[in-house]
């Protein structure tokens, strides 16, 4: 799981356009969305078009969402046990 974490972090920052970002500067804990890598409600529609394209997981429910995406943890996690790419 360790190399998902080290890919997703890497698409964030593609597909965000996060161009003051490096991979190290994104803990596996740290909230992606507030505080902490500072994301919106934007940001959260790329990451859920990148979920479906890249995993095969479709997200219908915002509320799913929000819990998924609270840290790069919570994302490989959940792709882990979901995808169907």
């Amino acid at each position: 799981m360790e190399a998902l974490k080290e890919v997703l972090k890497e698409k964030i920052i593609t597909v965000l356009n996060l161009e003051d970002i490096t991979v190290s500067d994104i803990n596996d804990n740290d909230p992606l969305f507030g505080d902490g890598l500072g994301l919106d409600s934007i940001d959260a529609l790329e990451l859920i078009v990148m979920l479906d394209k890249d995993y095969g997981i479709k997200l219908v429910d915002p509320k799913e969402g929000k819990n998924i995406f609270q840290s790069i943890e919570t994302m490989s996690s959940y792709i882990t046990v979901n995808r169907t790419k």
